[in-house]
């Protein structure tokens, strides 16, 4: 015969019943079944007020919750991540401060908690980090200093059109300065979005970009028809590292934000998706908070350039001790009757040779060093000995300097 199982709930029922019998009084009924008298009492009473329900264990949570978020905050962080549906909660948190104008609203992990249980977001998977690399950024302090250029990766509208949207955004303060429908890639086009975005906003002191068509070209110095138009107009070009969209880290996330929000789904039409864009840029620039700008929008940090747009000039002027060739159109300029080449890009162009000795020339555009002629031979000198006879050649020119300045003749 097994052996009989018992739980304090059944002891409790056990210990009622024989009371209700009328035979035992408390004291005999805590004798009996080995508890205090105050016991007895306890498990009485709770009888009397909720009859056998009131024999078994109650809930221990507390009956109040002073710290629970109430019903009214919940639904407006709720309608409020509807109308942003990929804004995290530390994003959701700083735009109804600034819709309501009021601090009093959770943090962001109890926003968090509150689209959990909600059911409108998950956890973020984790995933292993690597150092940021912040070098190609040290510039990016205030507005202007930097703007990054791209062609985010194309996609076809629901008619089937090829749509290569371009964007120009200010690395200081993320504005988008620019989120444009290309049909194509080509030179003409860019450049002519570019002039309304300089007319707008100014010059910026240097571009970034990565090193694709129509950005960087495979002649010297990776010089295209467009980079070459804003060394005239005084900005830098500046290419990442080939296979490293990491340095231009800031413009890549951008994408991905644009992506979600603009073309997932993609529109009907090229025409529907730019108004998307332009609704979007307007958002972005002004209502959308950015955490690495403290959760102010872009908006609120950029100012326009002082440098205003002016056409370059037509003919780039050298100091007198200098020579002048002039760029023909396959590229190449003439020195003693030989053609040499450089690129397509200096096509028309002047560039100036600099004298450096008897021999060598430095071959010159504005203020960029495009190569070091070797006068003798009419070529250009090999990138990779360029450097080494450079320094020979500053040596010579050094030493040259000295011996002059210790020479007793010299008055």
């Amino acid at each position: 015969m097994p052996w009989m199982e018992t739980c304090a709930v059944t002891e409790r029922m056990r210990m009622v019943l024989e009371w209700a019998k009328g035979q035992l009084n408390k004291t005999e009924l805590a004798e009996f079944f080995g508890v205090s008298r105050p016991t007895v009492d306890k498990w009485l009473g709770r009888y009397q007020r909720l009859g056998l329900d009131g024999m078994k264990d109650l809930s221990k949570a507390p009956s109040r919750h002073p710290n629970q978020i109430p019903l009214e905050i919940c639904r407006r962080v709720m309608a409020f991540k509807h109308l942003h549906k990929n804004w995290g909660p530390r994003k959701l948190r700083a735009g109804l401060i600034r819709a309501d104008g009021l601090a009093c609203w959770p943090a962001s992990s109890t926003i968090g908690d509150i689209l959990r249980r909600e059911g409108l977001s998950g956890r973020r998977q984790l995933r292993r980090r690597v150092p940021s690399y912040t070098e190609p950024f040290a510039a990016c302090k205030e507005p202007n200093d930097v703007w990054c250029v791209d062609f985010k990766g194309h996609f076809r509208t629901a008619d089937g059109c090829r749509c290569d949207p371009l964007t120009l955004t200010d690395a200081a303060s993320r504005y988008l300065l620019t989120c444009r429908v290309m049909k194509n890639t080509g030179l003409e086009a860019t450049q002519r979005v570019m002039r309304e975005a300089f007319e707008e906003y100014g010059l910026p002191a240097a571009i970034r970009s990565d090193n694709g068509v129509p950005f960087a070209g495979q002649g010297v110095l990776g010089l295209t028809r467009l980079s070459l138009w804003w060394i005239k107009l005084g900005i830098k070009p500046e290419r990442i590292s080939p296979g490293s969209p990491q340095e231009n880290g800031r413009h890549e996330r951008f994408h991905l934000t644009l992506k979600q929000e603009t073309a997932s789904p993609p529109m009907g039409t090229l025409a529907a998706q730019q108004r998307r864009f332009d609704e979007f840029q307007l958002e972005y620039n002004r209502d959308r908070p950015h955490e690495a700008l403290g959760q102010q929008s872009p908006g609120g940090i950029y100012v326009r350039s002082h440098r205003a747009y002016k056409p370059p000039p037509k003919e780039v002027e050298y100091p007198s001790g200098m020579l002048s060739r002039r760029v023909q159109e396959k590229g190449e300029f003439y020195w003693r009757s030989e053609g040499i080449f450089l690129s397509e890009a200096l096509r028309r162009e002047r560039i100036g040779l600099r004298q450096l000795n008897d021999r060598y020339w430095s071959v010159e555009f504005m203020h960029l060093h495009l190569g070091l002629l070797d006068g003798w031979r009419c070529c250009l000198v090999p990138r990779r000995k360029e450097a080494m006879l450079r320094a020979s050649l500053d040596r010579c020119s050094a030493s040259a300097a000295l011996q002059q300045s210790n020479d007793p003749t010299e008055v």
